[in-house]
């Protein structure tokens, strides 16, 4: 037993001792365990196994016998990551963690995303994990750390601009000495008569030592540990390299008697400019880094510093940290509202813009929400916060931000995988180049050989592979913020890229969601006051559009509601009421039918006003029709030129709806909308939602409660923000604006980023597949072309700074353009076609 492992975990759902056996059963039947104890007042289960089970088989188990293991996520910074090598050896220290279920690592934003199940290990335990593997990570501490983290990236840019600057003074020399003499045979003349070629040699051999075991020295203390340990990285390749450039020279210098004649050359200069090159590729890296997180910077330089609030009777300036639900909020003219709440007093309009994008100030007053990061007009607001830190719809937007832009594509698992294996593949390469140059080179076979091994180390360039897909991610999702558009999960952008239908909800989608009372008629011998005040009555229970609609009509025409008795919501029907003597049923013709009620005459104007395009219900009174409800909700007035805009991108597009046939047909002609799914219910959504799925991928957009099951079944749920919390949390996308141009841009948006990451991933493939073999000398025996060293340290430099820089091209990605219905040639993709109904 002294081999067993111990894994322990916290456990959900357990209630009894019955519970307790049923977890230790399941688990003690696990191949590899040896010992399953689980403890009810801890919630804990502690397995000890043969060290072949892992936390993920455990957690499996425990989901599928009904008892779920309690998951935990933490985000880790990790430094010291600079190629997709790198990523790849710290997930898979990472995921062999006892405890561990799934970790992500982002080479782009520099951090991991780890989950693991709650109680096997603590945060700081799996940060040490990393930083065993060589890669120092410490927790990282959350939205209000942006600040810190900025600070932290200027100083390590700092130290970059510092250490470029001074290996170049120091390799200038160098390169004068040695090449000036190649390319000016004068120059070598005078050197000679004047200094002398071996004094030139040692002043070389002392600058460049001051450049490798000066600046060059990070390359060095990271990248041979990491060869010995098995794991090199790009700094293992750039050690070697120059190592094996100075060391020949060292030889060559001191010692040339162990060198042939024809081979006693010196490349002090290729050490020291590959050292410069490739520091002033990663200084240009991190500066084009630092532009990628721009929209996070953003987004925190939105928030309120302080805060002037109400306390013991006086009002008192405090930090946006000392603010407390419930407290009461002052803002005066031209200030930013610090959090979110509900105005209590006065009257302003306020930029929502940074928030919605959308550009017009929205009138407040008395009961409207405001929200923190929002910056007050002209007048004077009094607001109760209602949600402070992290709660505040800024602070989840930055979460949201963060996690999309640390999410991994399903196609950079791929990409991960390679880059792992990229740099021993290259250093047997070099071995080869090396050998090859030896046995079959023309004289001086060995200098050959040093040169094209080399040039082979120094130009393979896996950092190039590893930022392709995560930079883009950045610069994309964070530019989608910008517009109003919130990507709740990064591999939302790729799903877009596949959806070839877009279904839509009607109400609060493409209609207002804010209905009026246009028609009320009753069957002959109905008192129209006494009902109407009835079904308000009723209707006054519900948080339905349309019973807000009845309601508010009642008002207007000086009635008041009369309250129930007895009240009953009939899902996806309407609802039920008892008032005073008389039992009421308000609903579609479908309520009726079921219930056996005949609509009578009433039925050819219910058909009147859906062909109207309004919402028609029915009043039964006493099992009776009693009345005939229209209700009218205004079409959005940007919703047929987004429909337009979407089809003009080849977009099958398609309503589905709760509303009669009649009435949503009559939206869907105004819109131009071909397929159209009406008088269903939730569950009905779903099922449409299925069945246009045939077509392609299909994208959900909907704002509602009812809308969450199919915003949660299509391939791209997409949620109107000012929906429901319900909706937006079952959506992959949130469109803040509550306008539903915000698709247009977030299909724009997502078709750019991923044209972008294929144009970065071909880059650095294609850069390796090309020059890989000139640096090994392919060409020679054809032209005479052996590339320098020198050279193949500029181009890897030049491919990692051209990859940063291809993908911050999509700051400058502009809102899709509706006004005409026709967006940019490249955005558009062939049509498909819907199955019909």
């Amino acid at each position: 037993m002294t081999n067993d492992k111990v894994l322990t975990l916290q456990v959900d759902g357990m209630s009894c001792a019955s519970c307790v056996g049923r977890v230790e059963r399941a688990l003690a039947a696990m191949p590899g365990v040896t010992l399953a104890q689980v403890n009810l007042a801890t919630e804990t289960a502690k397995v000890t196994h043969d060290g072949t089970v892992t936390a993920v088989m455990v957690a499996s188990v425990l989901d599928a016998t009904g008892y779920p293991a309690r998951q935990g996520t933490v985000l880790l910074d990790v430094s010291g990551m600079n190629c997709g090598s790198c990523v790849g050896r710290v997930e898979r220290a990472l995921n062999a963690a006892p405890g561990v279920t799934e970790a992500t690592v982002n080479l782009a934003t520099g951090q991991a995303s780890v989950r693991y199940t709650d109680g096997s290990l603590t945060p700081q335990q799996i940060a040490a994990v990393a930083t065993a593997a060589g890669y120092a990570a410490r927790v990282h501490e959350g939205v209000p750390a942006h600040g810190n983290d900025q600070d932290s990236r200027d100083a390590g840019l700092s130290a970059l601009r510092r250490d470029t600057t001074l290996a170049a003074l120091l390799a200038l020399p160098v390169l004068v000495l040695e090449m000036g003499g190649h390319m000016l045979p004068a120059f070598h003349h005078w050197i000679g008569q004047t200094i002398g070629l071996q004094t030139s040699w040692i002043v070389q051999f002392l600058l460049t030592s001051l450049v490798l075991f000066g600046p060059g020295r990070r390359f060095y203390a990271t990248g041979f540990p990491a060869l010995l340990k098995g794991a090199p990285d790009m700094n293992s390749l750039v050690a070697l390299g120059t190592s094996a450039a100075y060391g020949f020279s060292v030889v060559a210098t001191f010692l040339p008697g162990l060198l042939p004649e024809g081979a006693r050359n010196v490349y002090f200069e290729a050490a020291a400019v590959i050292v410069v090159l490739i520091l002033l590729g990663r200084f240009l890296e991190a500066r084009a880094k630092g532009r990628t997180g721009e929209a996070i910077r953003k987004l925190a330089g939105l928030q309120a510093k302080t805060a002037r609030i109400e306390r013991d009777g006086a009002v008192v300036e405090v930090s946006i940290a000392q603010i407390l639900a419930g407290d009461l909020v002052h803002v005066r003219p031209g200030e930013k509202i610090a959090v979110d709440g509900a105005v209590t007093g006065g009257h302003s309009w306020v930029d929502e813009a940074m928030i919605t994008g959308e550009p017009i100030p929205v009138g407040k007053s008395e009961g409207d929400r405001v929200t923190g990061g929002t910056i007050n007009g002209t007048g004077a607001l009094v607001f109760r916060a209602t949600h402070v830190g992290a709660d505040t719809v800024l602070s989840q937007i930055i979460r949201m931000v963060e996690e999309a832009q640390g999410a991994r594509l399903p196609i950079q698992g791929l990409v991960n995988r390679i880059t792992l294996y990229f740099v021993p593949a290259v250093m047997a390469l070099a071995a080869l180049t090396v050998l090859v140059w030896l046995l079959l080179g023309p004289t001086p076979a060995l200098t050959h050989a040093l040169v094209a091994g080399v040039a082979v180390l120094i130009i393979a360039c896996p950092c190039a592979m590893g930022l392709a897909t995560p930079t883009s991610i950045m610069v994309g999702t964070g530019r989608a913020a910008e517009m109003g558009v919130l990507f709740r999960r990064g591999d939302a952008l790729q799903g877009l890229r596949d959806v070839s239908v877009v279904a839509l909800d009607k109400t609060g989608t493409l209609t207002e969601g804010r209905p009026t009372l246009t028609t009320f008629e009753v069957a002959e011998g109905v008192d129209r006051a006494a009902l109407l005040a009835a079904v308000a009555g009723a209707e006054e229970k519900s948080e339905h559009p349309i019973a807000r609609a009845i309601v508010t009509g009642a008002r207007a025409e000086g009635l008041t509601p009369v309250a129930p008795e007895r009240f009953e919501t009939l899902t996806g029907l309407g609802v039920a009421a008892r008032i005073g003597d008389h039992d009421l049923l308000i609903g579609a013709a479908r309520l009726m039918a079921r219930e056996g009620i005949d609509t009578g005459a009433l039925a050819e104007r219910a058909a009147e006003l859906a062909k109207a395009g309004r919402s028609a219900l029915f009043v039964a009174q006493d099992g009776r029709i009693a009345a005939v409800v229209g209700v009218s909700d205004p079409v959005k007035a940007s919703a047929r030129q987004a429909v337009r805009s979407l089809q003009a991108q080849g977009l099958h597009v398609a309503m589905i709806t709760g509303d009669g046939q009649a009435t949503a047909d009559a939206v869907a002609q105004e819109l131009g909308i071909d397929t159209v799914v009406a008088e269903v219910m939730p569950d009905g959504k779903v099922a449409a939602v299925e069945r246009l799925r045939g077509a392609g991928g299909i994208a959900f957009v909907g704002d509602g409660i009812n809308d969450a099951p199919a915003l949660a079944t299509a391939d791209v749920g997409i949620a109107i923000g000012t929906g429901t919390d319900v909706a937006i949390e079952s959506a992959d996308v949130v469109l803040m604006s509550g306008e539903i141009t915000g698709v247009v841009n977030a299909f724009a948006i997502s078709r750019a980023t991923m044209r972008n990451i294929r144009q970065n991933l071909f880059w650095a493939f294609g850069y390796n597949v090309a020059l890989i073999p000139v640096a090994a000398g392919v060409l020679y025996p054809w032209n005479g072309t052996l590339l320098s060293p020198v050279l193949a340290a500029g181009a890897m430099a030049l491919s990692s700074v051209f990859v940063l820089s291809n993908a911050l091209r999509l700051r400058w990605t502009r809102p899709a353009a509706v006004a005409d219905g026709s967006p940019s040639r490249e955005s558009r993709v062939a049509p498909v076609s819907v199955p019909a109904q």
